[in-house]
């Protein structure tokens, strides 16, 4: 069984509130999209992911294709956006089709949808409803439910790829979910266990909730870094990828860019993958005279591969001169480069050791590094 995932984040959300739609608004150290996009990425069952956009979303589409993700544009209403992810599907015979809103889905609710799909055509989590339920009309009650025989629906919902296509392709009109368009032609659909915890975010107060769920869930990790450089010879100094001109140069195997090398540790210590050192040995000839941004890409790519997401570093460089404030923009942007994040992001600051010390002596540049890794 071969099973492709379909995540539909197509719409505007607009009761969410926010300066953007709901998907792609902050959330516990990443996007909405980023939460619900890791929990199929973390399922070996699952070997096709594809996601659906609004079409003034697409410049968004290059960096989840990088990651080997299919982009499709949706189209007015959600049944045209889902059929368009269906025909996206390459390779499967099962799909999972699943609200972008939805970013606290956990591993269990989405195998319990997979292990039903291996005796029938179509199976979706649901929630028994144990609420009592009034029927009202201008704030008024006016009469009472009976719930025996309701569940609040979940995502993701699964089918036989086919036999969605097909019944999507048959259907006229609005549904409410994609269980409603199988129904409708003739599918049999399991109900497979949900969870209180799979909200799907509709009003603000959803993202403090949401938040809450996913912190419990969270590998965060914070990892230190300290190095020193001696000045030498030379006519400036890197520092954060950043040229400055200078009466000395810093004295190293590589560049001798210290703020790098520091963020790089930091990097490696959140991981507890050694240092450095360990990576790029001083012994070895090809790293002689090696720019520092080398080491800081393959710490950051080394993260992304472990599954984490690199939320924030601090950088603090320790010395009398050069002055590092005028220069403190570019070396922040140089570096959220090679990271990969936000600017805002990365901090880079300075201070002295009040001529204290050989750094208070002029004698060199030291510098303390902290970055933040969170892994869902």
């Amino acid at each position: 069984m071969s099973i492709a995932a379909l995540i539909v984040a197509a719409g505007r959300g607009r009761r969410a509130g926010g300066p953007q739609p709901k998907q792609w608004q902050p959330l516990a150290g990443a996007r909405v999209i980023d939460h619900t996009l890791a929990a199929f990425e973390a399922m070996p069952q699952i070997t096709e992911i594809v996601l659906v956009l609004h079409e003034d979303d697409m410049a968004q589409a290059p960096g989840f294709t990088a990651k080997g993700i299919t982009v499709t544009p949706g189209g007015a209403e959600r049944s045209a956006s889902v059929q368009r992810g269906l025909a996206a599907i390459r390779q499967a015979d099962k799909v999972l089709i699943h609200d972008a809103a939805r970013p606290c889905v956990s591993a269990a609710v989405i195998h319990g949808v997979i292990d039903a799909l291996a005796s029938h055509p179509a199976a979706a989590p649901g929630l028994p409803v144990t609420d009592a339920l009034w029927r009202g009309r201008e704030e008024r009650v006016i009469g009472s439910q009976d719930r025996s025989q309701l569940f609040a629906a979940q995502t993701p919902q699964g089918f036989d790829l086919a036999a969605i296509r097909a019944a999507h392709a048959a259907y006229d009109g609005s549904a409410a979910d994609d269980v409603e368009v199988a129904r409708a032609a003739g599918l049999q659909v399991a109900i497979t266990q949900g969870s209180a915890d799979n909200l799907k975010i509709t009003r603000p107060e959803d993202f403090a909730r949401a938040a809450r769920l996913l912190e419990t869930r969270m590998d965060i990790r914070t990892g230190n870094g300290f190095d020193v450089h001696a000045f030498g010879p030379g006519d400036h100094v890197t520092l954060c990828g950043v040229d400055i001109a200078h009466s000395h140069g810093l004295v190293g195997h590589s560049d001798a860019d210290v703020a790098l090398h520091t963020v790089t540790d930091a990097i490696y210590g959140a991981l507890a993958r050694g240092d450095i050192g360990q990576h790029f040995p001083p012994s070895d000839p090809q790293w002689k005279g090696a720019r520092s941004d080398i080491f800081l890409r393959h710490a950051a790519e080394l993260a992304r591969e472990m599954g984490f997401t690199l939320t924030h570093v601090d950088c603090t460089l320790i010395c009398e001169q050069p002055k590092i404030g005028p220069h403190v923009a570019p070396m922040r942007a140089a570096m959220a480069e090679m990271l990969g994040i936000e600017i805002d992001r990365v901090s880079v600051k300075a201070t002295t050791s009040e001529g204290l010390g050989f750094t208070g002596r002029g004698e060199g540049i030291a510098c303390m590094a902290t970055a933040t890794l969170v892994k869902t």
